[in-house]
Formats: structure tokens, sequence, C-alpha cells
């Protein structure tokens, strides 16, 4: 498992037009892994993102977890910003943009009753619409954003259980923060481009493991709907970090 962080350079055409774009920017970022991993790469390459804005500075933050390790060369030139224009040249000669890290012996050492820091924006929604056909099969029906702050958290306590861990802390140690909507296109099964609007919600916290083995799936598969878009990448730091 890798883990990788990259400072995007806001100069970039590339980048504006993915930051303006989800569809687009999961493109881009899938360009990064191999080609050869069937219909859908990004499943394939376990591929979670988040773009994080730094506003204090004007940055924007992309985090990355892949089960492959990415190749960030293949992406565009000038996407990712020259530390040497933010730096001294004697700092940024030890670091590197992007960084990547492998955190799988981390993963692998947590276990029931460790408690950590998290970070994850989620695409809270529920399902409506969800009637059985003529023929007696269930229909999905589409998803909806879960409005209020209450049934977020309800989502949330929700996909915890389900992920092997619980909120800590006062009125279950976690704030949301509902961010602006984020728009794309893509096509439907009729190759037609379908307008996407999406509602990002930032939940930040702490959290205690309950199931380490559960835990570790949870963290490697992403949480909630909305995947290929930037939601579901569960963030953790030591909690007294």
């Amino acid at each position: 498992m890798y883990l990788s962080r990259a400072l995007l350079n806001p100069i970039s055409r590339a980048v504006r037009a993915d930051l303006a774009d989800v569809e687009s920017l999961h493109r881009t970022l899938m360009r990064a892994f191999p080609d050869d991993a069937g219909p859908h790469p990004r499943e394939a390459h376990g591929v979670l993102f988040r773009v994080d804005e730094d506003a204090r500075h004007g940055r924007f933050v992309l985090l990355v977890q892949s089960g492959t390790r990415p190749d960030f060369a293949r992406m565009p030139d000038g996407y990712f910003l020259d530390l040497r224009d933010v730096l001294g040249f004697a700092e940024s000669s030890a670091l590197e943009n992007p960084a990547i890290r492998e955190v799988g012996s981390e993963r692998a050492r947590i276990g029931a009753g460790d408690s950590f820091r998290f970070r994850l924006r989620a695409n809270p929604t529920r399902r409506i619409d969800t009637k059985s056909g003529d023929d007696g099969k269930r229909r999905n029906g589409r998803r909806v954003e879960l409005r209020d702050d209450a049934s977020r958290l309800e989502w949330l306590l929700r996909k915890a259980a389900q992920g092997g861990f619980e909120l800590q802390g006062t009125e279950h140690g976690v704030s949301m923060s509902k961010e602006r909507k984020l728009a794309g296109r893509r096509p439907d099964a009729s190759g037609k481009q379908q307008e996407l609007t999406l509602a990002p919600v930032l939940f930040e916290g702490w959290l205690r493991v309950t199931d380490a083995d559960r835990f570790r799936a949870a963290l490697a598969a992403g949480i909630g709907p909305g995947k290929a878009y930037g939601f579901g990448l569960l963030s953790i730091a030591p909690a007294h970090s």
C-alpha cells in the first residue's frame, strides 16, 4: 500500500481544468497507473484520492492511496509545483514533490484499541426509488444527498460500525464541514454527456479501532460512494500527533 502527497501547480492549465471537473481529475490521475488493469482500473489499482485546499498558502494538496506504486512522470508536464519556486534550493533539494511512501507495514501493526485522528471527505447519500421492476428484480434507484447534520452523523456512525471503528470524544468527537459542490461531466450508458453534481462533507475527529481486520479493509477500500471523484479516502494519524 502506498500513500502519495503532492502540491499541485495552481498556474497549470491542466490543474485548473481538473479542479473544475471531477471526471477530468479522475482521468488525469489514472494516467499515473498502468493501463492494463481491465475494465475497472481504479478498483484494480486500489486508488483513492483527495484534494485538500491549504487556504492559508493558496495551495492544493493531492493525497493518493494506492495498491500499485504510481508513476507520476506520466502526468501532464508542469502539473506539480516546483518546490524551488516555494523554498530555497537547499530546502527543496531534500524534498520530493510528489512524495511517495509505502505504508503496508504500518497498517499491519494496527490493533484493536488503537486511536487515531482522522479526516474523511465523503459523499453521504441515501437511495430513493428502490423499486422492483416487472421482472421482479430490485432496482437500485438514485442517490440523493443527506441535507442535515444529524443524518450525516448517523451515516458516518453506520459506516464506522461496518468499518471496525468507533468515533471518540464529546458528541462523537467529529466535526462536519459542508463544502462547495463539485461538478463534472461523464458519459452515460448511451454515450451522452451527463452532468455530475456532488455534495462533499469533510469529517474530522478522533476514532478508536474496534476490529483491526475490518478497519484495515475499510482503509483500503474507502468509505461511501463517489470514490472515483475524490471521496472515501480515510486519512489517519496517531492521536497524539
